[in-house]
Parts: C-alpha cells; sequence; structure tokens
C-alpha cells in the first residue's frame, strides 16, 4: 500500500512520470545546464526516450531526482535533419537558449551542427541557422560554444574522422547573432597528435576519432578543452588539450595521456548552486548501459584529475 502511495505522489509531484534517478535514465552525451534563476538543473543528450525524432530533456532540483522526459525539440516540416540528432548543448547567450546539435541532412550535404533558439530551457526550440552551422563541405558533429575575451562566438567542433581518417578538433567564428559560421575554420589538432589514440574500425572504415569537445578557461588564464576519444584497450576515454598562446587558434598541445580511463567520455563541466564544479559524461560507452555520471574533480595547469564520483544530497 505505501509503495503504490510512493508511486503515486511521485507522479503527481513530477506532473506526468515518477522521478526517476540517473540509473533509470539512458543517455549518451549528458550535457547539464543550471538555471539559478528558477533553481532548476536541465539534463540534455542523445536519445528518444519519448520514442519520436527530436531532443528531449529532464530537469532536477538536486541533481538526484529527475522530471521527464519531456520535449524540448520536435523537428517541423521541412527541417534540413532527417536522422541522428546527437549530443543537443543548450548555452545562454544575450537573452535566450541556444540548442548547438548534430544532423545528418540529405545527401550530398555532409553531416554537420546546427543552431536552435528557445526562450526557456525547457523550449519549445526551433531552427535558428539556415542549415548546418558548420560548413557545408566537412563532415562535423559535437560543436559547442565558445566566447572569446572579446566577447565574440566561437564554434568548436570535431571534423570527423570518416571524411579525414585522422579526426580534427576545429574552430570557426560564428556571426554575432549564431546564425551562421563566418571564414573557414582552423584546425586545432589532430588525434594522431595524441600518442595515446589507437585506430579504430567501425563500418565507414578504420580512423583516429576526436569526439565531444568542451572549452573552458582557467583563473590562470589557460584554454583547455575537454575532448574524447579511443585509448589503452580499446577503451571509450577523456583527456585534455591546452593551448600554447591562450588563444583559442592555438597553438594546442594534448595531454601526454587521458585522465579518464574507465570507458566515459563526451564530458563538460557545470556549475552546483553551491558552488561546485562537476564534470558530467556518460559511460559506460556500450549500448544499452550508457548513463550520466558526475564526478568531483581538480584543475589546474591545463589537467584534469577526477576525485571522486558525484553523490547529491
Amino acid at each position: 500500500m505505501w509503495t503504490a502511495l510512493a508511486v503515486m505522489l511521485a507522479v503527481h509531484v513530477a506532473g506526468e512520470t515518477p522521478l526517476k534517478s540517473l540509473e533509470d535514465i539512458r543517455i549518451r552525451d549528458p550535457f547539464v545546464l543550471p538555471v539559478p534563476e528558477t533553481g532548476w538543473y536541465y539534463l540534455y543528450g542523445t536519445g528518444r526516450p519519448l520514442g519520436e525524432t527530436g531532443f528531449d530533456a529532464y530537469r532536477s532540483r538536486d541533481l538526484k531526482q529527475w522530471e521527464g522526459p519531456f520535449a524540448v525539440f520536435r523537428p517541423p516540416a521541412g527541417f534540413w535533419g532527417v536522422k541522428d540528432f546527437w549530443a543537443p548543448e543548450v548555452h545562454r547567450y544575450r537573452g535566450k537558449y541556444y540548442m548547438f546539435a548534430t544532423f545528418l541532412p540529405k545527401e550530398p550535404e555532409q553531416r554537420g551542427t546546427g543552431i536552435l533558439v528557445a526562450d526557456t530551457p525547457e523550449g519549445p526550440f526551433v531552427p535558428h541557422s539556415d542549415g548546418p552551422a558548420t560548413p557545408r563541405e566537412v563532415r562535423a558533429l559535437d560543436g559547442t560554444l565558445f566566447i572569446d575575451p572579446d566577447g565574440k562566438p566561437w564554434m568548436v567542433f570535431c571534423h570527423e574522422w570518416e571524411q579525414i581518417v585522422d579526426g580534427a578538433i576545429c574552430a570557426m567564428r560564428l556571426s554575432e547573432d549564431l546564425k551562421r559560421g563566418e571564414g573557414a575554420p582552423v584546425t586545432l589538432f589532430h588525434a594522431s597528435q595524441a600518442a595515446w589514440v589507437v585506430q579504430m574500425g567501425f563500418g565507414a572504415g578504420e580512423g583516429k576519432i576526436t569526439d565531444g569537445p568542451w572549452v573552458w578557461r582557467e583563473p590562470d588564464g589557460s584554454l583547455v578543452t575537454l575532448w574524447s576519444s579511443f585509448g589503452p584497450g580499446k577503451q571509450y576515454v577523456t583527456s585534455t588539450a591546452r593551448s600554447a598562446s591562450g588563444s583559442i587558434t592555438g597553438p594546442w598541445v594534448p595531454a601526454a595521456e587521458p585522465f579518464f580511463l574507465e570507458d566515459g567520455g563526451h564530458g563538460m563541466f557545470f556549475e552546483t548552486f553551491d558552488g561546485k564544479r562537476l564534470l558530467s559524461l556518460h559511460q559506460p560507452n556500450r549500448k544499452p548501459n550508457e548513463r550520466a555520471k558526475f564526478f568531483t574533480l581538480e584543475t589546474g595547469g591545463g589537467t584534469v584529475r577526477v576525485t571522486g564520483r558525484h553523490e547529491a544530497p
């Protein structure tokens, strides 16, 4: 009786479905957006928990119990992306919320990252860029937003190994309104520059992979990016690279080894409402067991050290 009552109460509180723990949510590329004004954390990622094409999200007050899923984007008729729908990130910029996400259009265009916009983090998001903001001749994915010291927006993204064999991390200026790319992209580094990256074979052939960049600046001015690939034992791992100049255009130097070796990646950082910096990534990388995991960490000098698993109160 009490178990049934608890379930009914959870359904009422969440609005539609019982509250979920992270272990209940299958998700890849987990991206967390804290919104201090409302006290909500939003969780976006790759997956279709509602079974429909588009993106769904969850929200939580404490990073432990999550409401959702609820729809935040459904492609309108004629939308340029026809499949994949990968790696959504939501960034607040000039009073609105912008979703960077990867889509595969109809050929002959390449897979690329487009930009959607909404007035709230719960959407509904609508198309903002005219097709992919990444160059249409470049097979690209996993775009993320970076704002340089002059306040100018950039997209950092992966140039896929499927097209160039030795995958790369690139950066490209965006227009002030985030509607399009401006100028040619700059290659920051290739996967092969990290000696620990191993060649992997998939349906499209073999190559060295770059995945999931996330850029941040340290208090000492160091500019660093997270990125993932496949390393020792062909495990999915996460590492860093550091800009030797402190500028987004580099030159960039990949770390000598990954800092996360336990089959997890596509990471990002977020700040909790009480001031802690956490690492979010999916682990393991094996279908259908992918889950969002949060870790405490220490950073400095372009390095990252995981100090433990974050346990929500």
